[in-house]
């Protein structure tokens, strides 16, 4: 009833600092080389010499940032997986953009065909008229057939390919790529059409 309550949390605390001393063995290796005096006396002196004030840390914070971004603009251009966007990462969105880039989509051809149909639209003949109102429902049935057709056969390849692994978000994926003209594809497209992904 009257003890000290400084030793009975000093227990615990002091238990605990045991414990997690004894997580390796002495005699174990530490599993990294260790640095070379130059190497250590740099690295204490760039920690030492982090900015202070606040401008000049929100500068740096900028500069960072300008290199992640050009780093991922890079990435974009050449497919590199290290730095490219979350949402382009990991093997099952690498085979989904594989696969819409190996073959024809009728959806990379709406930029040029809509461009024809509205040239087609403002010709002040009835009959032009109504056939440009004819392919536009033409069209539009196509690239909702491709995309349902092309949806199905994805998500049933990537199925037999990644059984084990989160599929979710895809074939959505895929699909809004399939929209986007071959040339203006982020990232770049890293197969040849006809080629298996």
């Amino acid at each position: 009833m009257f003890r000290s309550r400084a030793k009975e949390e000093k227990a615990p605390a002091d238990k605990a600092l045991a414990d997690s001393k004894q997580t390796r063995d002495p005699q174990a290796k530490k599993g990294r080389p260790t640095p070379k005096r130059s190497e250590a006396q740099s690295q204490r002196r760039s920690v030492a010499n982090t900015p202070m004030t606040r401008k000049d840390a929100a500068k740096r914070q900028r500069e960072d940032r300008r290199q992640a971004l050009e780093r991922q603009r890079q990435a974009l251009a050449t497919g590199d997986e290290r730095y490219l966007p979350a949402r382009d990462k990991g093997p099952v969105r690498r085979f989904a953009r594989d696969w819409v880039d190996s073959r024809f989509n009728v959806a990379e051809f709406f930029l040029p065909m809509a461009i024809v149909i509205l040239v087609l639209s403002v010709v002040r003949v009835g009959a032009i008229q109504s056939i440009a109102l004819l392919l536009w429902l033409v069209v539009i049935v196509l690239i909702v057939a491709d995309a349902a057709f092309s949806g199905f056969r994805l998500k049933k390849r990537l199925k037999e390919r990644f059984p084990d692994q989160n599929t979710r978000g895809a074939v959505a994926y895929a699909l809004m790529r399939s929209l986007q003209m071959r040339r203006l594809r982020l990232p770049k497209p890293q197969v040849k059409r006809g080629e298996k992904p």
